[in-house]
């Protein structure tokens, strides 16, 4: 099997683009009393990245203006928080948002979780390497503060580019290493967490799909399930997703969509993070997932369950224009 990222976004570039008339568009859309907020979501929700840096480099070079402080002028809340995330280039926005994560009182191991463990080598090694050059601070040293136990080992290695950047799959190690999960788990009073650790952080997505595969066979069970079992609290969390998206990224995001919107409240920052981060990736395969897991399409369950009068109609209905 050869682990690869679905290539079925729900933007793709615009035809006939042209970031002067965008930018004048969306210039005009800002001027003078009142805000036209239409045309900033027919405009930003319908054109790639690439295409909104251009639009942003219009905005600074010929109208000596800066587009994210200026949509930041004219918008407020959720709304402004999904514009503005759509303007900013991709790995600086997945940098805020894990410095975010950080910075302040208290850390949200969920986002570190979401954004480190899903995300195959390469991935994050651009990360890390756009977080340093964003903060001027190595993301591993900042991760050590704020991160304990094994789940400061398992993020560091994966952070440090310890695992393995190929794609390989070595069929006589792959079974040595599913024995040596069921010997460090379930064979055995206790849990040596460590043995897990290395080979979910070292090993390359597509190896690790055959050390599961092995796992089932010395052990009956699903790592899934021996993971619950043995593992507990953010460990647990961040082990899950790897081993979730080294079989199905999409249906990973698919489920943490589901979270995000379910019971009380909403979860916004990660609602909006996924949309945005994976629009030009894999959202349309999150949604066939996530209509194959909850019966409902992706759409249909934001436009319900994100009640109007508690979230911004034009909020809900820049969402939607992302995962048409």
């Amino acid at each position: 099997m050869v682990f690869f990222v679905s290539k079925n976004p729900t933007v793709y570039p615009h035809e006939g683009f042209n970031a002067q008339e965008d930018g004048d568009a969306l210039r005009a859309a800002m001027k003078g009393f009142g805000t036209d907020e239409d045309t900033i979501i027919e405009i930003l929700c319908s054109r790639s990245n690439a295409q909104r840096q251009k639009i942003a480099a219009y905005f600074a070079d010929e109208l000596g203006r800066d587009l994210i402080d200026d949509l930041k002028g004219e918008l407020g809340g959720n709304f402004e928080d999904v514009i503005v995330a759509l303007v900013r280039d991709p790995e600086e926005y997945l940098c805020k948002q894990l410095n975010n994560a950080m910075e302040g009182m208290g850390t949200d191991e969920k986002t570190l979780i979401e954004i480190l463990c899903s995300r195959p080598d390469n991935e994050v090694r651009r990360l890390v390497d756009a977080y340093e050059e964003k903060y001027n601070r190595p993301l591993a040293e900042q991760l050590c503060g704020e991160v304990t136990g094994e789940l400061r080992r398992l993020m560091t290695f994966i952070v440090t580019g310890t695992r393995d950047s190929g794609d390989d799959v070595d069929a006589t190690l792959a079974r040595e290493q599913a024995v040596q999960l069921f010997e460090a788990g379930e064979d055995r009073f206790g849990t040596d967490e460590s043995v897990f650790t290395k080979i979910l952080a070292k090993e390359n997505f597509n190896h690790l799909s055959q050390v599961f595969e092995e796992y089932k066979d010395v052990s009956g069970n699903t790592i899934e399930q021996a993971l619950k079992s043995e593992v507990d609290g953010d460990l647990l969390e961040a082990m899950l997703a790897i081993v979730e998206c080294v079989q199905s990224p999409p249906a990973f995001f698919a489920k943490r969509l589901y979270k995000a919107v379910h019971g009380a409240g909403t979860d916004d920052e990660t609602l909006i993070r996924i949309i945005v981060s994976r629009s030009e990736i894999d959202l349309g395969t999150i949604k066939e997932e996530f209509e194959r897991i909850y019966d409902k399409t992706l759409e249909s369950y934001i436009r319900d369950s994100m009640v109007q009068g508690e979230t911004s109609g034009d909020y809900k209905k820049a969402l939607l224009a992302l995962i048409k």
